[in-house]
């Protein structure tokens, strides 16, 4: 690491991988700074008001200084001192930012055309590399988002994308967090909203699904039949084994009978019924 920092600063034009640098003016800048000092000085306090700035609890400043970012990193919150004409300020919001991914017009792996949309959470916690590293940060997330969320989703199969959207969503914020580390950007989260399907695609998936649904009822009807048939066995086997028993199940079904209906029914009761009853004579 300490190779890759030395070699930033010995060329200007790479990029600045953390706040760690040195101010280097030439001679004619240290001379604009030290006039503009005694200016301040000499018109103080008429300039002082020009040369204070505040910046909020959410907010930091990058200062740059006849272009240079001034040693000791971004200020705030708080009061700042800036040189008139010298210095620019550029602040930067630290919290959390949220967009959503425009919807994507995605063929899958198995060839079914799709449109998907998502949302992105992001905040900077690098205001220097936000500034230094990037033009419009917000942009460039906003279209590696997009680019990411076509790449991801392109290499998985409808029913991995309906089934696993919370893996993918995982893999798209770490790959985020990847690509916009060197930006200053922390990528928070990702998450997929919604997945569009053709017409036809929902009419056939609707179809299979009844037809499921139809198959899984008659297989628990068959298997209901099944346990019917074998409790009715069970039953059978046991009335056959004591002849009382048909005798009581008959007279049961008649106080049923008897208690669902407000009338009168007559039964012809054989005489056979009763020698279940009877204990035979010796």
């Amino acid at each position: 690491m300490g190779d890759v920092e030395r070699g930033t600063q010995r060329n200007p034009d790479a990029l600045i991988l953390d706040g760690n640098f040195e101010e280097n003016y030439s001679l004619g800048e240290w001379i604009l700074i030290i006039l503009m000092y005694l200016f301040v000085i000499v018109t103080f306090p008429i300039t002082i008001w020009m040369c204070i700035e505040v910046v909020m609890q959410y907010q930091r400043v990058v200062i740059f200084r006849l272009g240079h970012i001034r040693k000791g990193g971004s200020k705030g919150p708080g009061v700042y001192f800036i040189l008139p004409r010298l210095d620019r300020a550029v602040p930067v919001d630290m919290r959390t930012i949220s967009f959503d991914i425009a919807p994507q017009e995605i063929l899958t792996k198995d060839s079914v055309t799709i449109m998907v949309d998502g949302v992105v959470y992001y905040r900077v916690y690098n205001a220097i590399l936000s500034v230094a590293n990037v033009l419009y940060m917000d942009l460039a997330t906003r279209l590696l988002a997009q680019t990411t969320l076509r790449n991801a989703l392109g290499t998985k199969n409808l029913a991995q994308i309906l089934s696993d959207r919370e893996e993918i969503a995982q893999n798209m914020q770490v790959t985020l967090d990847k690509a916009t580390g060197t930006w200053g950007i922390k990528v928070e989260r990702v998450e997929i909203k919604d997945v569009k399907l053709p017409a036809q695609l929902h009419r056939a998936m609707a179809a299979e699904a009844e037809a499921t649904r139809e198959a899984k009822a008659k297989v628990i009807a068959a298997e209901g039949e099944m346990n019917a048939s074998r409790a009715l066995q069970k039953a059978a086997a046991i009335i056959s084994e004591n002849p009382a028993a048909l005798q009581l199940r008959y007279l049961q079904t008649l106080t049923t009978i008897a208690a669902e209906k407000n009338s009168t029914i007559i039964f012809p009761l054989p005489l056979d019924i009763l020698h279940g009853f009877t204990s035979p004579k010796h």
